[in-house]
């Protein structure tokens, strides 16, 4: 699975590429294990959330599996890698990362935290639409609503780059990509459990989308899919 492994930071409470936040600071040393803290010394309220992510059943299309969460971001940690698969083909891939701090975080407003990296190639035509990044965040927020979930705080950031071949690279078409990271706090519910199987359910709602998948649920009008992505990309 060639998943996203951008760095992840959660910063004051949104998606950044900083170095030696004073988020990290105050949590070094407290991460637990690759792929997460989900076992026996973990917090009740965070091993039933990983349980819940673990239990999710997903569209066929999507390949997920669980990878090693990022270091001192939180206390607690897991983490989720996805694809979204169509033969041998990769569409396109993510991040996904459960936080939990059971002191709770000024900035989250909340125990919980919920921070992604997602990206696809797109056609360059598509990729210079000057409403591309607001589309992007829409189908975030509207991936979260369209399952009635409630969340706060949400941050992030919407990308676009192209890269252009020159020299002995020069016969490679020009690329152009699409990159959304953003982070959110997810509504605690009982036991102070997130409902995580759902917010997974709505991150690959918001991956399907940036790959041109139709929705999961025909008839949808609030999804909105790219017409004019680039084609699969080789695994």
């Amino acid at each position: 699975m060639a998943a996203a492994q951008g760095r992840l930071s959660d910063g004051a409470g949104g998606m950044d590429d900083a170095k030696g936040t004073e988020e990290e600071a105050r949590h070094k040393g407290s991460h637990h294990g690759s792929g997460g803290s989900g076992g026996s010394t973990a917090p009740p309220a965070f091993a039933a959330a990983v349980e819940a992510l673990r239990a999710a059943r997903l569209r066929p299309q999507i390949e997920v599996e669980a990878t090693r969460a990022p270091q001192r971001l939180a206390p607690h940690a897991y983490a989720l890698e996805a694809a979204v698969v169509d033969g041998d083909e990769d569409l396109a891939d993510g991040r996904l990362v459960l936080l939990h701090d059971p002191a709770g975080h000024d900035a989250w407003h909340g125990t919980f935290r919920l921070v992604t990296l997602v990206r696809a190639e797109l056609e360059p035509e598509m990729a210079a639409d000057p409403l591309l990044p607001d589309v992007c965040w829409s189908w975030l927020t509207g991936a979260l609503q369209a399952r009635g979930l409630t969340y706060g705080e949400p941050s992030g950031t919407v990308t676009r780059a192209s890269s252009h071949y020159f020299g002995g690279l020069s016969a490679r078409p020009s690329a152009s990509q699409i990159e959304i990271r953003a982070s959110w706090t997810p509504r605690e519910g009982l036991g102070g459990v997130p409902d995580t199987a759902a917010h997974l359910a709505s991150w690959c709602d918001l991956l399907a989308q940036v790959a041109g998948l139709p929705p999961a649920a025909p008839g949808d009008a609030s999804v909105v899919t790219l017409p004019q992505r680039r084609g699969p990309q080789s695994r």
